[in-house]
């Protein structure tokens, strides 16, 4: 079977949608469906088709979801509503019948089970399909023999990257989840690891701390932690924090004892984060934490799905049209703001999910959906600061910052938060609406050091870097997390992993962090 990406420029080319509806036949999808399909959101939307034919089969071609028949419980369900709608919900499917539904969509076994081993068994059907769908076209369009697509980096550092960039595409064990994900530990953990081993390497000044996705491709971890000293990496899931999950892995030099939450601590639950929610919240939507908060949102035809799929039933609504609200509510973050009516999250709401102050990203040239992509890309407040607190009584004068990949300035509040006093930071940050919300926020918080602002690590060359570390005496803290654009599952196209044009930006934050390293080491010769 084609990948999504062949269809998609094969049909371009051709002009022709008889590849898409091809494709999806070939999924198992009925023709007139996908006909319909096609229809509503044109022959190039290849995600919005599935996602309508996902929707199709959920409600329109399950006898219990239609609102207008009294269905009788007794009698059998549909096709779809023993098979595939049942790989979009939580049900407690076994593995082989998850391999007979993925197999019926055209997918291996081999590749089946590496996505259950890869997502976890209780990941959705969308969600395995989506990740095997993105390694296949990460396999198809992979070039071994192509030098890394690292761009402006010292003959140095290129020939170390391509001695180690052997490990993307080695046969190494990944780096294993942990389950629960809680990193070294919790603030509510009465057993809490505080004691490590650093690799030699990595110890001394600066500390260092890096963040991206947890679940990357195959053997991207190894290679972070490879070129970052060999630190293992901390994995964290927020969720276990604050009331939305966020799935990341932090590998740092930092010390993980004497941590401490800041205070007062963020709501535990969507009912904690969102009271009036619970008048209108439904019994048989059970969930209490809401799933990683993204770049987008859910369109109004969604919701408008939804309401259509509640709204004609007295009281509680057939298992599968509860199972098709339930996978599209977590798909999308929904919550429930009136009877049979759900929405997405507003950004204030998703600000104070994440730790910052309420209107962080309103102004400054940003529109709703500025936000909505900023806030996506941007670290949870109260898990990075938990982290970090241990700085707090190790600088009582204050530190000196590089923030790499700012963002909105998550590593600025979170210091800030902690009553850190920022004396000097170095902020890179290639988007100008992001660093005029980092610089508005400065000024609003009446910051008394000094605040540099740039664009592009590329320009931060060893000899910028070197009169910078003259001028503050070194930086104290190198925080970052570069690009997850080729690492994270949602990205089917371009999930290339650390080669791609985005995520290869990781060794530049290698690049930087090691060139501070040796600067400083130079300049003082205690280390």
């Amino acid at each position: 079977m084609p990948s999504a990406m062949e269809v998609e420029a094969s049909s371009s080319a051709s002009g022709s949608g008889s590849n898409v509806m091809n494709y999806f036949i070939g999924m198992g999808f009925p023709r007139e469906m996908v006909a319909e399909a096609i229809q509503a959101n044109g022959e190039g939307s290849i995600d919005l088709i599935l996602e309508r034919l996902l929707t199709y089969s959920a409600i329109k071609e399950s006898p219990e979801a239609q609102p207008n028949v009294d269905p009788d419980p007794s009698s059998s369900s549909s096709e779809y509503d023993e098979s595939f709608l049942d790989g979009f919900s939580d049900s407690d499917s076994s593995e082989n019948e998850v391999i007979a539904q993925l197999a019926r969509m055209g997918y291996s076994e081999k590749d089946t089970k590496l996505a259950l081993e890869r997502c976890g068994e209780q990941a959705s059907m969308a969600e395995l399909a989506d990740f095997i769908c993105a390694a296949q076209m990460a396999k198809a369009f992979e070039a071994p023999e192509e030098k890394p697509r690292i761009q402006h980096l010292d003959e140095h550092y290129y020939t170390k990257q391509t001695k180690k960039l052997k490990l993307i595409h080695g046969d190494d064990e990944m780096i294993g989840l942990p389950n629960p994900m809680i990193g070294f530990g919790l603030p509510t953990d009465s057993v809490i690891v505080t004691r490590r081993t650093l690799p030699e390497a990595a110890k001394g000044p600066p500390y260092f701390y890096y963040e991206n996705v947890a679940m990357a491709p195959k053997g991207v971890w190894q290679t972070i932690s490879s070129f970052l000293y060999e630190v293992k990496p901390e994995f964290v899931d927020s969720k276990h924090l604050c009331a939305a999950a966020r799935k990341r892995g932090y590998i740092h030099n930092l010390p993980i004892h004497n941590r401490s939450p800041l205070v007062p601590l963020p709501p535990q639950t969507i009912s904690e984060a969102f009271p009036l929610t619970k008048r209108w919240w439904p019994s048989w939507d059970t969930r209490t934490k809401l799933n990683c908060l993204q770049t987008v949102i859910a369109s109004a035809k969604v919701t408008d799905r939804i309401r259509e799929a509640v709204v004609g039933y007295e009281g509680e609504p057939p298992l599968s049209v509860q199972k098709f609200v339930l996978e599209q509510c977590r798909k999308w973050n929904l919550v429930w703001v009136g009877r049979n009516k759900v929405a997405p999250l507003e950004p204030d709401e998703i600000e104070m999910l994440l730790g910052f102050p309420r209107y962080h990203t309103r102004g400054g040239g940003t529109n709703r959906t500025d936000r909505y992509k900023s806030l996506g890309n941007s670290f949870q407040i109260d898990t990075v600061a938990y982290h970090l607190s241990v700085l707090k009584y190790m600088f009582p004068g204050g530190i000196n910052v590089l923030s790499l990949f700012s963002g909105i300035g998550g590593a600025e509040v979170a210091l800030h938060r902690l009553g850190i006093r920022l004396k000097n930071v170095v902020s890179v940050e290639k988007s100008e609406v992001n660093r005029n919300l980092v610089r508005s926020w400065w000024q609003e918080t009446d910051q008394d050091g000094n605040l540099i602002d740039l664009e592009d690590v590329q320009d931060l060359r060893e000899d910028r870097l070197e009169q910078m570390i003259k001028s503050f005496g070194g930086f104290d803290l190198i925080i970052g997390g570069s690009p997850c654009n080729n690492l994270a599952g949602n990205n089917r196209l371009h999930r290339d992993g650390l080669e791609g044009k985005e995520s290869s930006l990781f060794f530049e934050y290698w690049r930087i962090l090691d060139t501070v390293k040796r600067i400083m080491k130079r300049n003082n010769g205690n280390y």
